[in-house]
């Protein structure tokens, strides 16, 4: 794409190329897996524009990313934000894996693989819960591949093979896990009723008691424990993995 045609994109607010749009001739979508540009627009870095990223993310939220007001933020021009990354799906990514950079990883595994594995998925939501917006990346179309996050990924898989599991199990027991806390995360991040919803909410299931008898004697709108649910659950998987690993 030449840099003409960035600036009629820009201007028409068109921030898809044709990488992200499917075209391009199998074109390489995923920024981990192209050469970085970190040369010849100084004092711009893919570093700086990555903590920008970071920021305006925290702040406004994902629907309010936009690589205009990104290149404003940064108070350089859009053509020379284009030069360091090719797209608004670069930028989520290397934000995302700048988050997972925040928490650095053991250096090295305790005695218990389950006490490991627990350490890291709890700092994963926490690492989440920071950034909420993190937490819907994964709806997106493209794995989080950077290095960041891989080596969060080596230790968690790691520590599952040294309790026992190999091949499909482990990796079964992997987006187990990557699932538990991201769907926690988002939905925690995501959800908001008031106190006031919360008893319209449960009173309309007590009138329903008869049709939904379970859902209603079991606080199911007003339970908001979002600590102990998420501890419990990560209880039940790890106790799941311990039971593969004896089969």
């Amino acid at each position: 794409m030449s840099r003409v045609t960035v600036e009629v994109n820009v201007i028409a607010g068109k921030e898809r190329t044709k990488s992200e749009s499917g075209g391009g001739g199998g074109a390489v979508g995923n920024v981990w897996l192209r050469p970085q540009r970190d040369k010849g627009e100084p004092p711009l870095t893919r570093a700086r524009i990555v903590r920008a990223a970071v920021d305006l993310l925290d702040e406004e939220g994902m629907e309010r990313l936009t690589m205009r007001r990104l290149a404003e933020r940064l108070q350089a021009g859009a053509t020379t934000l284009y030069w360091h990354v090719k797209t608004k799906g670069d930028v989520i990514d290397l934000a995302v894996d700048a988050i997972f950079g925040e928490t650095p990883v053991p250096d090295r595994h305790g005695d218990d693989p389950r006490q490991d594995i627990a350490t890291l998925v709890n700092d994963w939501r926490r690492a989440m819960l920071r950034h909420p917006w993190a937490a819907t990346v994964p709806s997106r179309q493209r794995p989080l591949m950077g290095p960041n996050f891989l080596t969060w990924m080596e230790f968690l898989q790691s520590a599952l093979a040294r309790a026992g599991l190999t091949e499909k199990r482990l990796n079964a027991a992997t987006w187990a896990l990557y699932n538990h806390v991201m769907g926690a995360t988002a939905t925690q991040s995501s959800l908001r009723l008031s106190a006031e919803e919360a008893r319209m909410g449960q009173e309309y299931l007590e009138r329903q008691r008869e049709r939904y008898p379970t859902v209603a004697a079991n606080q199911y709108i007003s339970d908001d424990d979002w600590d102990a649910n998420f501890a419990l659950g990560l209880e039940f998987l790890l106790d799941g993995i311990e039971a593969q690993t004896r089969s």
